[in-house]
């Protein structure tokens, strides 16, 4: 243990990162960045292409980070160089099946490919999202037949708390929450991360610190699934929940602001608190909150869908004819990243019912291709006769290079699910 942590000080670790997405890549750069050498894994050939191209495939990441990367870097789909690294650090997709439940075929189809290239004094860490006991039952239970855990091989977990679009080059800055599978094991987890994080949190047990990974996402879930629910019963007061939440918001005790929205998007909320849903199920508890909140943010489209049907009823033209403009492909503000996003949701129910004319625009992905209903379309420029030639124009994203004013004034009707327009004779709230 001794000789490990005298490495991890000396910057002579290699670290393996497997998983080059939206969480792998920006931590592989902040090791690189304190002089780490980088062996970065993924199954995603064109990802590895792009890197060894010194190319960035998220939009976010800039060009100057992946040179700093690739100077002290290598990338391959090879995983007989596991063997070459001191650290190995799992950031693989941990998705939901169709039935909603734990999908973990990543994790295990990982651990399959890189077990046969795993040796003594190595470190394995999980940083995907999962239930608590993922890492103990998965990793641990698994490799204790090969190596006595804490003396031969190290194993731990550490949460991500990547915040898209807002701190992928500040990663360092957010407290990093580190757990082992003995206390040998969490003092060399602690040294790596600390060795690149400004603060280390640590965790009395893996599944505590599996658990708040959980429990940060499921309070954002229940809170959004909340702020939705007021926005609906305000709606049948006709009232405005954007003009609520101002005022309420300036109570300095007792409230946090949290907005709705026309949906959830990511990974985090749409299907990490899942995770903790089925876990307490398992030991015969049924997680209300979550499952209510989970239903209510996804009812909140089907909100969207009425306002689109009443407004098209008001305007008298006929499903088949009416053309829609939809205002942010991504899930979430600023950024290039679709993934659960509200906007393909709501493309796929509005064909469902007959809308044939239903276009996009977003400034920071230029196409979109939607196998299961054959949706291929370009982003529509928001130019004075674009604008002017839909009959609604509905605002599910609010991108920042966005011109509010421009949309506002050339647009027939506005939907808008953001609260970025007062609501008048053009503009309906949803």
């Amino acid at each position: 243990m001794r000789e490990i942590i005298k490495k991890i000080k000396n910057r002579k670790l290699v670290i393996g990162v497997i998983g080059l997405g939206y969480v792998g890549l920006p931590l592989s750069i902040l090791f690189a960045k304190k002089k780490f050498k980088i062996i970065g894994f993924d199954i995603d050939k064109k990802k590895i292409k792009s890197l060894c191209n010194q190319r960035s495939y998220i939009e976010r990441i800039s060009k100057s980070d992946i040179k700093i990367l690739s100077k002290s870097s290598s990338f391959t789909s090879n995983f007989g160089l596991i063997s070459k690294c001191d650290v190995i650090i799992i950031t693989v997709p941990t998705p939901l099946t169709k039935n909603q439940l734990p999908d973990l075929h990543y994790v295990k189809s990982c651990l399959k490919q890189i077990f046969p290239f795993i040796k003594k004094n190595q470190t394995i860490i999980l940083e995907s999202t999962s239930y608590p006991g993922t890492t103990r039952e998965l990793i641990g239970n698994k490799l204790k037949s090969k190596f006595h855990i804490g003396k031969e091989l190290f194993v731990g977990f550490s949460s991500e708390r990547i915040d898209p679009g807002l701190n992928e080059d500040k990663i360092h800055l957010v407290p990093k929450v580190v757990s082992g599978y003995s206390d040998k094991c969490l003092k060399i987890v602690s040294e790596i991360y600390r060795s690149i994080f400004n603060s280390v949190v640590k965790s009395e047990s893996l599944e505590v610190a599996e658990f708040s990974k959980l429990l940060e996402n499921v309070y954002r879930s229940v809170n959004i699934g909340f702020i939705n629910e007021m926005k609906m019963i305000a709606d049948k007061m006709q009232l405005d929940i954007f003009e609520i939440i101002k005022v309420s918001s300036t109570k300095p005790f007792g409230f946090r602001t949290f907005h709705p929205g026309p949906g959830i998007g990511g990974h985090c909320i749409p299907i990490d608190p899942m995770y903790l849903y089925w876990k307490s199920k398992q030991l015969n508890y049924n997680a209300e909150f979550i499952k209510l909140s989970k239903e209510t943010n996804f009812k909140v489209l089907n909100f969207v869908v009425k306002k689109i049907n009443k407004l098209q009823k008001k305007i008298k033209i006929p499903s088949k004819k009416i053309k829609i403009l939809i205002l942010g492909m991504s899930y979430k503000k600023n950024l290039d990243d679709i993934r659960e996003s509200s906007s393909i949701k709501l493309i796929k129910k509005l064909l469902n019912l007959n809308f044939r004319y239903v276009d996009y625009s977003d400034p920071h992905i230029s196409k979109t291709n939607i196998n299961s209903i054959n949706y291929k379309k370009k982003s529509i420029n928001l130019t004075i006769k674009n604008l002017k030639k839909y009959h609604i124009t509905l605002l599910m994203t609010d991108h920042d290079k966005f011109n509010y004013k421009k949309i506002y004034q050339y647009s027939n009707t506005i939907i808008d699910c953001r609260g970025k327009f007062k609501v008048g004779d053009k503009v309906i709230r949803a």
